[in-house]
């Protein structure tokens, strides 16, 4: 008989930490969430654990996503350059490139054979300025296109118009990953740069740039130091690359069955996004902890 979740001793997480990704992991492949995954974060909130979705997504795209109601107590959005406190939607944290480090990103991009947006700083950064080196880039055309009512053409500014700003986002085929990432972490090495799988074409990769202190991972521990959280009381689940810090600072991490082979060999398994994976991941956590 499968075991059920526990509702005893609520006071015995009320130092934990959950944090899930959310395309291709809480959310499944419609745009929706299952209610057995919605169901485990109730479980959650009533044992006391605090809980957090960290997403890629600006918080505008987040905004349009089903995720606008979920119950949980934080958004970590932009990869990290961002968290929202869920309950009143306060913005509580964010961190931009400095003038200083757009110039320098900025002057080694324009020199690049990279397709890339500069977008403006958090918590407007659905807003950006694009350069289109590659016609063939289809994956790029198509985020442009998404949001065409927010972007201007990199030739359309001034090095004036340039002060902070949230990341640069490069979108580079499938094979030329390991090239292109190689040499924007040489180009730009005081930059924290994160891969991730296009969620357009989910083949493409996206490269983005950002303040040495972001990422998933920082900006989750800057909440459990926030929340007064020890790492040994977080878990965190993912399915893709810009998760893989995150996955590894956790105490105990899970992915999701349709997470790229070579995360699936590093951390444990649990079903896929459509399946009810992050309620699997819940349900053996907690029962690691009773």
């Amino acid at each position: 008989m499968k075991k059920k979740f526990s509702r005893k001793h609520p006071q015995d997480s009320n130092r934990s930490l959950f944090v899930a990704d959310l395309d291709g992991t809480l959310l499944r492949s419609d745009g929706t969430f299952s209610q057995k995954d919605l169901d485990a974060l109730e479980i959650l909130s009533h044992r006391g654990v605090k809980t957090a979705v960290a997403t890629g997504r600006s918080l505008y795209s987040f905004n349009q996503s089903a995720g606008l109601d979920l119950q949980v107590d934080y958004i970590i959005f932009s990869s990290g350059a961002g968290v929202v406190r869920q309950s009143d939607r306060k913005l509580v944290y964010q961190r931009n490139l400095s003038h200083e480090m757009v110039k320098q990103a900025l002057d080694y991009m324009t020199h690049s054979t990279f397709d890339f947006m500069l977008h403006n700083p958090v918590p407007d950064n659905h807003r950006y300025v694009y350069r289109r080196v590659n016609g063939h880039n289809m994956d790029f055309e198509t985020r442009i296109e998404r949001y065409r009512e927010f972007g201007k053409t990199l030739n359309s500014m001034t090095r004036k118009d340039f002060g902070e700003a949230a990341q640069f986002l490069a979108v580079v085929p499938q094979n030329e990953t390991d090239d292109a990432l190689k040499r924007s972490r040489d180009g730009l090495p005081g930059l924290s740069v994160i891969r991730s799988t296009s969620p357009l074409d989910h083949k493409s990769t996206w490269i983005e740039f950002f303040h040495p202190k972001v990422s998933k991972s920082k900006t989750a521990a800057w909440l459990a130091t926030r929340l007064k959280v020890p790492v040994t009381n977080i878990m965190a689940i993912g399915n893709d690359y810009n998760d893989q810090d995150l996955l590894e600072w956790a105490n105990r991490s899970y992915v999701v069955e349709n997470a790229p082979a070579d995360l699936k060999s590093r951390f444990q398994q649990v079903a896929s996004n459509d399946n009810g994976g992050v309620a699997e991941a819940v349900e053996h956590w907690l029962s690691e902890k009773d």
